[in-house]
């Protein structure tokens, strides 16, 4: 019987058969945690006994949600990373050079790769065909020491997409518009297989936006193919040797097969305080928006930012809507800045954060007001989620994140394109 692009990597890094809901153990290529989650990691691995990593060299610390720090707790925890790091010999990115999983992706992940984190978007790598998840701090510590860990091998669900996006549709709008159709909890521990005409001409950033918010629906990981377009990002990376091709089996098995027709979708919005709240922008025109808040892991790469810049050039932000952009990594913004699009989102009034995780969270860097609203290109908007429970959070894609910040209310990105 065939195997799901989950049971091939499964199966590999398992030396076993691995098949839908069966129990493996698998060698982890790369383990991570972040500055929120990375303290406690660090703790269980102390108080567990713990003396050294398994992987030095595929084993990473990221500091990137309070970066710069806040205040002295924060401070205190990224002091505690960078001495772990410093005893243990695994790598570091600190304050500045951007959001885990966008590093992950730029730097370390690799086709048929087993990547764990302590951080439930690291889904985002299996854009470039690795199996990455989430797990607890805990497990991450366990990870670190041993070089390995177990998983429930999980049934799989094709999402096959075919059609071109018409205007003013990008991948944003198709994994909200697939979250929308089956719930957030539509998908609990399943692989999200992505597929068809539409996937296969996707960039590699549509496809990390996609894999991003596989987690949203409650799935394990979201996996594409390793195909030409994964070798030519790995090969721009400097990183051509890391490459592999890895797809499904023609005879595959899967729960459940999903069509999805590009053409027929339209700019979508994830309204308070759930991510399957969806509506049509035009729907929502408006609508009163106090923030656009745009970057993240979802959708704070370079061509993001070319495509609100697009929009916003010889433009200004509305005078009661404050337009606040956080490049996903260092490299995005060096290369933003070379192509003049920080350059265009300043002169129509945005505020430029450092790379990093800024306001998604709501530790600093653009918390909400009581009762305000914010648009944003990220992947969560449940209560509280941006600093303020007493606030509200709509999500949406760059172009329609640029089209509101020009007129202060939710805008169909096609009235201004």
């Amino acid at each position: 019987m065939g195997k799901t692009i989950a049971e091939k990597i499964l199966s590999q890094k398992s030396a076993s058969d691995a098949q839908a809901g069966s129990i493996i153990v698998a060698e982890v290529d790369l383990a991570f945690v972040q500055d929120t989650t990375g303290p406690l990691t660090v703790r269980q691995f102390q108080t567990s006994g713990f003396k050294a990593v398994a992987s030095p060299s595929r084993t990473a610390l990221f500091i990137d949600h309070a970066a710069p720090s806040p205040n002295r707790g924060l401070s205190n925890d990224h002091l505690l990373l960078r001495g772990f790091a410093r005893q243990t010999g695994c790598l570091l990115f600190d304050a500045g050079n951007g959001v885990c999983h966008q590093l992950v992706a730029e730097n370390l992940a690799r086709p048929g790769d087993i990547i764990v984190g302590a951080d439930s978007h690291t889904v985002t790598a299996g854009g470039l065909g690795a199996f990455a998840t989430g797990m607890g701090s805990t497990d991450i510590a366990v990870a670190f020491s041993l070089g390995r860990t177990w998983f429930r091998v999980p049934e799989s669900f094709k999402i096959v997409v075919t059609g071109n996006f018409p205007p003013g549709v990008y991948a944003k709008d198709l994994i909200l518009h697939l979250i929308g159709k089956i719930g957030a909890d539509g998908a609990t521990y399943k692989a999200l297989e992505f597929s068809g005409d539409t996937v296969a001409n996707m960039t590699m950033s549509q496809r990390f936006t996609i894999a991003n918010m596989a987690v949203e629906c409650g799935a394990k990981v979201g996996l594409f193919a390793a195909d030409k377009t994964t070798k030519e990002y790995l090969i721009s990376q400097g990183r051509g040797a890391d490459y592999k091709p890895i797809s499904p089996d023609a005879d595959a098995q899967y729960e459940k097969i999903i069509n999805i027709n590009a053409a027929t979708l339209e700019p979508t919005i994830s309204k308070p305080h759930t991510v399957d709240n969806t509506a049509l922008a035009r729907e929502l025109k408006g609508t009163k928006i106090q923030q656009v808040f745009m970057g993240t892991c979802t959708n704070g790469r370079v061509e993001d930012l070319a495509v609100a810049a697009g929009i916003l050039k010889g433009k200004k932000r509305h005078p009661q809507t404050r337009l606040v952009v956080a490049p996903a990594s260092q490299q995005v913004l060096l290369d933003a800045i070379a192509a003049g699009y920080i350059q265009t989102l300043i002169e129509a009034g945005a505020i430029i954060l450092p790379p990093g995780c800024g306001a998604c969270l709501g530790l600093h860097q653009g918390i909400l007001g009581d009762g305000e609203a914010c648009l944003s290109t990220a992947n969560r908007n449940f209560k509280g989620r941006m600093g303020n429970p007493d606030a509200f959070i709509y999500l949406a894609s760059p172009v329609t994140a640029a089209a509101t910040a020009i007129t202060g209310e939710i805008t169909d990105p096609r009235e201004v394109i």
